[in-house]
C-alpha cells in the first residue's frame, strides 16, 4: 500500500540520513525502484511531474500501476507516490486521484499567496492523512517546463510556510534541476542552516540532487535535509544504457526488437544509480 511520506521523513531526519525521491517516467522505470528499494530494505518516493503524469495517461493510471506493483512485486518497504512540483489544481486533482502525497510548488507566487493556497492545501491533506511538501525560493534549472532561476530562499518566508503545517519544505539554496554547470557555485549551507534553525525539526528537501558532489550532500543531510529527488541522473543512465543497446546492434532478428530485451540495459542502469544514490543518502537498511 502507499503511505504518506511523514513518518518516513521525519523519522530520516531524527536519525540523519535522507529518503530518496526517484521521478518516474513509465512501467520500466518504476519496476526498477520499486524492486531496488526492497532488495536495500530502504523507504522510497516515486516522484511524478505533471508532464510525466499527462504522458502515463493521467493520475489514475499511475495509481493503479503503482499499487499493482507493490502487491505483485511483493513490495513491503515504506513506498510513498508523490507530486513532484504541482500546481494548486494539480495537487487537488492528484490528492483526489489517490496520491499519498503532494507538493505544491507556490514558489512564483508573492508569499501571500503561496501562504494562502498552502493553507487550504494542507488542510486538504491533513483531512486524508497525506503528506504535503512546499516551496520557498525557486529551484534553478528547467524540468518538465517548470523553470526556476536558482533563488536563494528568504528564511524568515521559509519559516512562515512551515507555521503552515506542511510535512516538508523545499527551500532553494542554490541548487538546480538537471546537470550543474562547471561554475556553479555549490551549495548555500549558511542560508540553510539559517533555514534549519527557523523551522525546527520540520524535514527539508533538496531538489537537483543529480551530480551535486557526496560531501554537499553529507553536509545538506546533517542541517536538516531529509528528502532528496533525483532525476536527470536516472534519464542519463537510462538513456546511455539503451542507446549502447541498440548501438551495438543487438536484438536484429527477422521479428525486430523485442521492447522487453531494449530496455533491459536502461533498466539494470536505473537500479544501479538508485542503488549508488540510497547508499550515498544513509538509506539502506532503514525501512
Amino acid at each position: 500500500m502507499l503511505v504518506s511520506a511523514k513518518e518516513m521523513l521525519e523519522k530520516a531526519r531524527a536519525e540523519k540520513y535522507a529518503v530518496g525521491q526517484f521521478n518516474i517516467n513509465n512501467l520500466e522505470w518504476t519496476k526498477a525502484i520499486l524492486l531496488t528499494a526492497e532488495e536495500l530494505r530502504s523507504p522510497v518516493i516515486l516522484g511524478v511531474s505533471e508532464g510525466a503524469g499527462k504522458y502515463m495517461c493521467g493520475y489514475s493510471t499511475i495509481v493503479g500501476m503503482v499499487k499493482g506493483m507493490i502487491e505483485n512485486l511483493k513490495i513491503t518497504v515504506p513506498v510513498a507516490l508523490h507530486l513532484d512540483h504541482g500546481s494548486y489544481e494539480g495537487a487537488k486533482q492528484c490528492i483526489e486521484a489517490g496520491f499519498s502525497s503532494v507538493m505544491f510548488d507556490g514558489s512564483h507566487y508573492p508569499i501571500e499567496e503561496n501562504i494562502a493556497k498552502t493553507t487550504e492545501l494542507v488542510a486538504l491533506a491533513n483531512s486524508l492523512g497525506l503528506s504535503l511538501e512546499a516551496e520557498v525560493g525557486a529551484i534553478g534549472g528547467e524540468e518538465d517546463g517548470v523553470v526556476g532561476g536558482g533563488e536563494v530562499a528568504d528564511p524568515e518566508e521559509c519559516r512562515m510556510i512551515a507555521d503552515l503545517g506542511v510535512t516538508m519544505l523545499a527551500a532553494g539554496i542554490g541548487n538546480i534541476h538537471g546537470k550543474y554547470p562547471e561554475n556553479w557555485q555549490g551549495l548555500n549551507f549558511e542560508v540553510l542552516a539559517e533555514i534549519s534553525e527557523k523551522v525546527g525539526n520540520m524535514p527539508l528537501v533538496l531538489h537537483g540532487g543529480t551530480g551535486i558532489p557526496a560531501e554537499m550532500i553529507r553536509k545538506a543531510i546533517s542541517l536538516g535535509v531529509a528528502k532528496i529527488n533525483v532525476n536527470t541522473e536516472c534519464q542519463l543512465a537510462f538513456a546511455a544504457a539503451v542507446r549502447g543497446y541498440i548501438e551495438a546492434g543487438k536484438d536484429l532478428s527477422g521479428k525486430g526488437f523485442d521492447p522487453r530485451k531494449l530496455l533491459a540495459p536502461g533498466v539494470d542502469a536505473i537500479k544501479e544509480t538508485v542503488k549508488e544514490k540510497m547508499t550515498l543518502f544513509g538509506s539502506v537498511g532503514r525501512a
